[in-house]
């Protein structure tokens, strides 16, 4: 076969570090973005981050400490003379405070610094993340103060280890004797048992219960005995649980013996338990979501702005870049023009992703502007498509901007994935959202009759008299998804 050469001509899309790194920039979430912008800034020392303060402000601010630092070092003397006079009296009464005998140091309060900083310190102490061994830290503080012997307190950190987050011992006790028998072989398995009987009795109550009905029982007996109905509550919690956790209610009025009435009050009684004492004791860390964008509703209309706290607001480095010289190839000044080009393509990255974000965000507001005033009922059906053919972008863009990006509106902070739903025809040819099926039906069953709850045929035939032409199964699919139970466990005596 004869080699030969030819020429053509085409077009093809080529993945530039440029495109690259815009892509790269617009999957990121906030926290993302400024971990990235982060590392960019330590690596390329031609970007840098602009501030907020102009050079006016900090002249001003330089001539003020030199008019000022006289009058403030002298009023700063008086205030040790005096202090320096003052004597203490030789008794004191007892009710005496400090500030009776010393004057006050003039500082600001906290709330003072507040005001005249702009910043609140109000929630500074309630918006501390919780340690995530405080029900650990918590049940050994409380063996700590049992003055134990060593023997026993070490018995009771071995069932403390074994104690997870809901408040349940995870390990047998025969796995705790094989353990300790190593370090102690004279301990017994009734001891464990006795120590685990003490550690039931700490804070929070029936924390290391091993099973549900053992949480609930050791809770129960420690109400009063008069307490009506209190003994068939202890025996159907010890003994037909799992016929009220399946709503079985003939077979529990059967073995407890009890009319409507009286299997009603106990029921309410045993609601008055924890089941998950671990959980009073909160052991997750705070999780904080910064919004991408804000949603506001100015003069009736829905107006849509970037979150600019998100990524700081970046220039080159005017002192490097002046350091460039034209037709000089030396390593030094490649260094330099390399990496403002690239602290160009990054500023210009971001300006793209901010863009981006801007448009996507006001094309879903413009059509879900109807959720935005009466919630999730009045979603309307959306896709990825829709909005990719209004902005005339590809599919994966969209998804992008759209995956882990938040929008603060005034019904609370949603990912842009919440606007997205698919469609449902009705009965006049129309279309209706799946999230607002599902806000229907949560709507329905919420309203219901408890002793005579709705099945999903019923409430399939409900949304058909409303227009929207629903099978029982797909009912099912979105009860199911909201963690709804079906009818015959929602049914209730009361």
């Amino acid at each position: 076969m004869k080699q030969t050469l030819q020429l053509k001509i085409g077009q093809s899309l080529t993945m530039t570090p440029q495109l690259q790194q815009a892509i790269k920039l617009l999957q990121l979430s906030s926290i993302e973005l400024q971990v990235e912008i982060q590392q960019t800034l330590d690596s390329n020392p031609l970007l840098e981050q602009e501030d907020n303060i102009s050079e006016m402000q900090v002249e001003k601010e330089v001539d003020l400490d030199k008019e000022d630092i006289t009058e403030i070092k002298t009023s700063s003397d008086s205030l040790n003379e005096d202090r320096s006079e003052q004597t203490l009296p030789d008794e004191l009464a007892l009710d005496t405070g400090w500030d009776d005998i010393y004057d006050p140091s003039p500082t600001a309060s906290v709330s003072q610094t507040s005001a005249g900083s702009g910043e609140d310190y109000r929630d500074l102490f309630e918006n501390q993340a919780k340690s995530v061994d405080e029900l650990y830290d918590h049940l050994v503080w409380q063996l700590d103060c049992a003055h134990l012997t060593p023997t026993d307190k070490e018995i009771g950190l071995a069932i403390i280890d074994g104690i997870d987050e809901r408040g349940y011992l995870t390990e047998s006790l025969q796995d705790i004797h094989q353990g300790l028998l190593t370090q102690n072989p004279e301990i017994e398995l009734d001891e464990i048992e006795a120590m685990l009987h003490l550690i039931q009795h700490f804070d929070p109550l029936a924390v290391g219960s091993r099973t549900p009905s053992e949480c609930m029982k050791i809770q129960l007996k420690q109400y009063d005995a008069a307490t009506p109905h209190l003994n068939k509550a202890i025996a159907l919690v010890d003994h037909y649980l799992e016929y009220l956790a399946r709503n079985d209610m003939a077979v529990l009025k059967r073995r407890l013996q009890a009319n409507d009435e009286e299997l009603a009050a106990i029921i309410k009684l045993i609601q008055t338990t924890n089941p998950h004492p671990g959980q009073l004791i909160s052991t997750t860390h705070a999780e904080y979501i910064k919004p991408d964008v804000y949603v506001v509703k100015n003069n009736g209309h829905w107006a849509v702005k970037i979150n600019q706290d998100n990524a700081p607001r970046l220039k080159i480095n005017e002192t490097y870049s002046k350091l460039i010289k034209r037709g000089d190839n030396s390593e030094q000044n490649n260094y330099l023009r390399n990496h403002v080009q690239e602290a160009k393509w990054f500023i210009k990255s971001l300006q793209s992703r901010n863009d981006t974000l801007l448009r996507v965000a006001t094309s879903i507001v413009e059509r879900q502007h109807d959720y935005l005033e009466y919630g999730d009922e009045a979603m309307k059906p959306m896709v990825l498509r829709d909005i990719a053919e209004e902005l005339e972008m590809h599919e994966s863009t969209i998804s992008r901007v759209t995956t882990m990006k938040f929008m603060h509106t005034p019904r609370g902070v949603l990912e842009f994935k919440y606007f997205f739903s698919s469609h449902v025809g009705t009965a006049d040819g129309g279309e209706c959202s799946a999230t607002a099926i599902r806000a229907i039906i949560k709507k329905l069953i919420a309203a219901e009759t408890p002793n005579k709850p709705l099945s999903d045929n019923k409430i399939a035939n409900l949304l058909d008299d409303q227009g929207i032409n629903v099978a029982r199964r797909t009912i099912a699919k979105y009860r199911e998804a909201m963690n709804i139970p079906p009818s015959n466990e929602r049914k209730r005596l009361f």
